[in-house]
């Protein structure tokens, strides 16, 4: 399957933002796995219903939606925080093992 076959295939049930289908690096042959990113999460759940255990070719489809995660912080910024009043706090020993 390419790209196009596989837009066809998704395009009335969701609007496809990017497609990307997972090849090996030096055949380039399908690895069998796309990732498709979708406008909205109903158009994704929409496409699960329709489609997911449906029959292409002879192989059942096995649909996904993959919850994007947030892009970590590149350099993070950690702030220690502790009362200034009374007497300072002392430092934790080590515990022993």
């Amino acid at each position: 399957m390419d790209e196009m076959q596989l837009v066809q295939l998704i395009a009335p049930y969701g609007d496809v933002d990017t497609i990307k289908i997972v090849r090996d690096k030096k055949t380039r042959i399908c690895k069998g796995y796309a990732f498709l990113e979708m406008k909205d999460r109903q158009n994704a759940v929409q496409v699960k219903e329709a489609l997911d255990g449906a029959d292409f070719k002879g192989r059942p489809l096995v649909i996904n939606i993959v919850e994007e995660k947030p892009a970590p912080v590149a350099n993070p910024i950690y702030v220690k925080v502790r009362p200034s009043y009374g007497t300072p706090v002392k430092p934790k020993r080590p515990r022993k093992q």
